[in-house]
């Protein structure tokens, strides 16, 4: 059964900073596109940052040049280095990926359970 499992939001100080990380498990043949949403209250879901499955990245025009995503293939892990970070910014967080499974072989999207960034001071 494939997982996604999210870690490290909490609670920041507008100005502040927050590294967020997701590692995918389970039986994996291969993880396409990895990436972070976000869903504040009385929102739709936005895309926050991802990588495609060429490699190449997002970022929605909000978070740029203030947010880093980054990937550790080996480890099936993404992360998100929020710097820089707003009250705008609270929301909860989800991982998003394109996995296929073993013994599926079809790339199906996967998501975590979120986790909550809130920035107030």
């Amino acid at each position: 059964q494939v997982q996604l499992v999210e870690s490290g939001g909490g609670l920041a100080q507008p100005g502040g900073s927050l590294n967020l990380s997701c590692a995918a498990s389970g039986k994996i043949v291969r993880v396409n596109a990895m990436g972070w949403y976000r869903q504040a209250p009385g929102k739709q879901r936005e895309l926050v940052a991802t990588f495609t499955s060429g490699g190449s990245t997002n970022y929605a025009d909000s978070v740029k040049g203030r947010f880093t995503i980054s990937r550790d293939n080996a480890k099936n892990t993404v992360y998100l280095q929020m710097n820089s970070l707003k009250p705008e910014d609270t929301a909860v967080y989800l991982c998003n990926a394109k996995i296929v499974p073993f013994g599926v072989w079809v790339s199906s999207d996967y998501w975590g359970q979120g986790t909550q960034v809130t920035v107030s001071s």
